[in-house]
C-alpha cells in the first residue's frame, strides 16, 4: 500500500478510536454526576436549588470535554499537516 493510504488509514482509526473514547468517559461521569445529584436530592430536598445549580454546571462542564474531543478529531480527519508533506514525496 501506498504511504498516504497507510497514513490515512492510521488517522481514521485514530480519530474512531479518540471519539469512541471521548464520548463513553464524559457519558460515564454524567451518569454518575446525575446518580450522585438523584441521591443527594433524595437526602435533602430542602437543597434542591443548589443541588441542581451544581448539577448543570458540572454537566456542561463534563459536556465540554466531549466537545473538545470532537474538535481533535475533525481536525485530525480534515486539516492534518503531514498529508500535505506525504502528498508532496
Amino acid at each position: 500500500m501506498h504511504e498516504m493510504t497507510w497514513f490515512s488509514l492510521a488517522s481514521t482509526v485514530t480519530a474512531a478510536l479518540a471519539i469512541a473514547v471521548g464520548a463513553m468517559v464524559p457519558a460515564l461521569a454524567m451518569g454518575r454526576a446525575i446518580v450522585k445529584a438523584l441521591e443527594s436530592l433524595a437526602r435533602q430536598p430542602e437543597a434542591e436549588k443548589s443541588i441542581t445549580r451544581t448539577l448543570f454546571i458540572g454537566l456542561a462542564m463534563i459536556e465540554s470535554l466531549a466537545i473538545y474531543v470532537l474538535v481533535i478529531v475533525l481536525i485530525i480527519l480534515f486539516r492534518n499537516p503531514l498529508i500535505g508533506y506525504l502528498v508532496g514525496k
